[in-house]
């Protein structure tokens, strides 16, 4: 393989609570590093942000971080986390669990190409799409 693609997500100080989120619902190894471990924070305050959090599940790879801590991060809607495959169950649990005190913008459903799919709208403002293969 070449190489591959890893989503690396920015927050604005609650990348270590969102990672641990994600991996309530994905499953898989976290390793969360804050600026104070690295010993690169520049207050007391930014001692407990995020530096470097990794999440490994099976097929899936995240990363984070808060940042610069003297640049907010700006949420859009131009990104969506792809979640796909054939394991109905698996992917069901991701969307149902992602969306917890989210919002479904699009209910996972049969669409018009055959496959189930759904989009939605995480607690932390990360967009998902969900696509169940036939």
């Amino acid at each position: 393989m070449a190489g591959t693609l890893a989503p690396y997500l920015n927050f604005n100080g609650n990348a270590a609570e969102a990672m641990r989120f994600y991996q309530s619902v994905l499953g898989g190894e976290l390793t969360v590093q804050t600026f104070g471990e690295a010993g690169v924070a520049q207050s007391d305050q930014d001692k407990e942000r995020t530096l470097h959090a990794y999440l490994s599940a099976e097929g899936i790879v995240l990363y984070a971080s808060d940042g610069r801590p003297d640049l907010g991060v700006n949420f859009g809607d131009n990104v969506h986390l792809s979640l796909q495959g054939s394991d109905a169950n698996a992917l069901t649990t991701y969307f149902n669990g992602l969306s917890a005190g989210g919002k479904v913008d699009m209910p996972l459903q049969k669409q018009f190409w055959g496959d189930t799919f759904g989009m939605l709208t995480d607690r932390y403002g990360v967009h998902w799409m969900v696509n169940i293969t036939t």
